[in-house]
C-alpha cells in the first residue's frame, strides 16, 4: 500500500469542487424533477431542457427564471417553494434516468483519499444544500465531502464562493496559490476569479473547450485527467510558473 504523502498543511491544496457537469450528471433527471414541481405550483406545462440554458445558474436564479419565462412575478416566498418542493422531488426522479458519475471523478477523490489527505475537498455548488446530497448519495459520493458552500438565495455564485473560502479557512490554513475551483461552465471561472483562486474547467457539462478556454482558467481539460496526472496538477500548484494561466485540451 502506497504510503499518504507528508506535506505541509499550511501549503496543501483546497480544492472547491461544482457538481453537475463537473463531478457527475443525472442525465436531466433533475428537470424531471423541476417540470413536475412546476406543474404542481404554477399549473403550467414547463419543460426546462428547451426553456433556459441552466449550467452555472443556481437553484434559486433558475427558479426565478423559471417564473419569468412563465410570465409570473414571484416573490421570496413563491422562489422558496418552488425549490423547496423540487427538493422534495429530486430523490425520487433521480433513479429514472441513466445519470453516472463522470470519467475520472471518483478514482481522483478515492486516491486523494487514499493518498493525500493534506488536500482538502469541498463543495462550491448552486446546487441548495439538500439538492446536493440527493444528488451525492445517489451517486455515493457524499463522503468525500465533509462539507460545502450552497445556493441560498437569488446571488450571484461569487457570493458562494466567498462563503466557501471563510468555511475553508475557518477549518484549517488556505494558502492563496493552492486553492482550485473546479467546475464546467464559464460561472466557475467567475468564481474562482472572486476569490483569487485558480480554475481547473472541463468541458464534461453544458460548455464546451472553446468557450472555456477564452476565459483563461489556469487549465482547460475535456475530461479531468487521470488520477497521477491530477496528484501532478496539484503538485505544481506552489511550483515556479504555477500561477501562469494555461489550457490544456487533452484527456
Amino acid at each position: 500500500m502506497a504510503t499518504p504523502a507528508i506535506t505541509n498543511q499550511a501549503f496543501a491544496p483546497v480544492l472547491f469542487w461544482d457538481i453537475d457537469g463537473t463531478l457527475l450528471t443525472t442525465d436531466r433527471a433533475g428537470m424531471v424533477a423541476w417540470n413536475q414541481a412546476v406543474k404542481e405550483l404554477t399549473g403550467h406545462d414547463f419543460d426546462l431542457k428547451t426553456a433556459i440554458r441552466t449550467p452555472g445558474f443556481t437553484d434559486h436564479q433558475i427558479a426565478d427564471r423559471t417564473y419569468a419565462f412563465l410570465g409570473i412575478q414571484p416573490d421570496t416566498g413563491d422562489i422558496a417553494r418552488l425549490v423547496g418542493r423540487y427538493e422534495e422531488l429530486l430523490p425520487g426522479s433521480l433513479p429514472l434516468r441513466n445519470g453516472r458519475v463522470l470519467d475520472n471523478v471518483r478514482e481522483i477523490l478515492e486516491t486523494l483519499q487514499r493518498e493525500r489527505p493534506d488536500v482538502r475537498s469541498y463543495l462550491l455548488t448552486g446546487n441548495t444544500r439538500a439538492g446536493a446530497a440527493a444528488k451525492l448519495t445517489h451517486y455515493d459520493l457524499l463522503h468525500f465531502f465533509p462539507e460545502g458552500a450552497f445556493c441560498i438565495d437569488t446571488g450571484a455564485r461569487a457570493g458562494i464562493a466567498k462563503r466557501a473560502l471563510e468555511m475553508a479557512r475557518l477549518a484549517g490554513p488556505v494558502h492563496h496559490e493552492a486553492v482550485v475551483v473546479i467546475g464546467d461552465t464559464p460561472h466557475d471561472i467567475e468564481c474562482a476569479n472572486a476569490i483569487g483562486a485558480k480554475t481547473i474547467a472541463v468541458a464534461t457539462g453544458g460548455y464546451s473547450l472553446d468557450e472555456l478556454q477564452p476565459l483563461g482558467p489556469w487549465r482547460a481539460f475535456e475530461v479531468l485527467p487521470e488520477p497521477g496526472s491530477f496528484l501532478d496538477l496539484l503538485d505544481s500548484l506552489m511550483g515556479a510558473g504555477a500561477a501562469e494561466p494555461e489550457s490544456d485540451a487533452r484527456a
